[in-house]
């Protein structure tokens, strides 16, 4: 059994790796449409897999298709009869435009597109809600007073305001358990903006999305440029920096590629290791996968530990690449 670790300081008990679930949007509307749409059929094979492989969790979010991503997620493992503590959700609410009130009235819509199970992590998708951080966690500790949901998380959130929504949501005893921000080997803001060291003061758990950049670190580009330009006119746009001159990014890929011949694994699966050990138990990612074979990628990187000299390899490699 692959060892689970703590979300924040909750009760619960997560895999080092989740499935992210973006891709289950359907492609509907203008997040949703980043990815091509993956039929139910595809989507259950995903979810089995990664079960099978020891991922517990699965993190979605009401922007991801408009709320399509839940209810495909909801419908599949309500299908497959996963029990709730075998399949914990994580979802978002969306604060664009919106007030804090809008967290507590829409909460219902959540739980009619999961079909009613447990939403265990509530996030704020975003800090650009029209009200207060402080007006937010009054909702979110609502939510957990109501028994809506289990426990709260940001996403996208500074350290100040990773702080700042902690200290509000102590005020009811509710601890701040995540963070959830875009954190690869080809994108370490975080931890020069000081988010990663006071997630590691307040017991906060960091959720790196997008941990292999859209596909970059795993070196299938590097090999083949011409996969590029199979890739969705958004992923295109949001990624045009990175995927311009990826030879810049080769020798991370080299070094990870090098690593992986001694474990037998793909370079995707060291760096996904990488990350859910460099900064111990605080970083867990989520990986998505439409196919069959990226989710057997993604939990193939539980199955070992990079030790410390491949980490500062790694680690040095990264720095350089990306100081170029």
């Amino acid at each position: 059994m692959i060892p689970k670790r703590k979300l924040g300081t909750s009760d619960l008990e997560i895999s080092a790796l989740g499935l992210g679930c973006w891709q289950f949007s359907k492609g509907v509307g203008m997040i949703g449409n980043f990815w091509s749409s993956v039929d139910d059929k595809m989507i259950e094979e995903i979810i089995q897999t990664s079960l099978d492989g020891g991922i517990n969790w699965f993190d979605t979010a009401e922007a991801y298709g408009n709320g399509e991503s839940e209810k495909a997620l909801a419908r599949i493992l309500n299908k497959m009869d996963v029990t709730e503590k075998d399949a914990l959700i994580a979802t978002k609410w969306w604060p664009v435009l919106r007030r804090a009130s809008s967290i507590t009235k829409t909460i219902q819509d959540r739980i009619d597109c999961l079909q009613g199970r447990t939403i265990h992590l509530h996030q704020v998708h975003q800090p650009f809600s029209i009200s207060s951080i402080k007006k937010q966690m009054k909702a979110m500790a609502e939510l957990v007073q109501s028994g809506k949901v289990v426990t709260v998380g940001v996403s996208n959130f500074n350290a100040k305001q990773m702080r700042q929504a902690h200290e509000e949501l102590a005020q009811y005893d509710i601890p701040l358990v995540s963070n959830q921000v875009k954190y690869s080997l080809l994108d370490r803001r975080m931890e020069s903006n000081d988010v990663i060291n006071t997630a590691k003061e307040l017991g906060i758990t960091i959720i790196a999305y997008s941990p292999l950049e859209q596909g970059l670190v795993t070196g299938k580009f590097h090999k083949n440029p011409e996969l590029l330009q199979q890739l969705s006119r958004s992923r295109r746009i949001m990624n045009r920096k990175k995927f311009k001159n990826i030879t810049t990014s080769q020798p991370l890929i080299d070094t990870l590629e090098s690593i992986a011949e001694k474990y037998e694994v793909s370079p995707s699966q060291i760096a996904l290791n990488w990350l859910i050990t460099f900064h111990g138990d605080t970083v867990v990612a989520i990986p998505g996968a439409t196919k069959i074979s990226h989710a057997k990628e993604n939990i193939s990187a539980l199955s070992f530990r990079l030790n410390e000299s491949e980490l500062e390899e790694i680690d040095k490699v990264s720095k350089q690449v990306l100081s170029m």
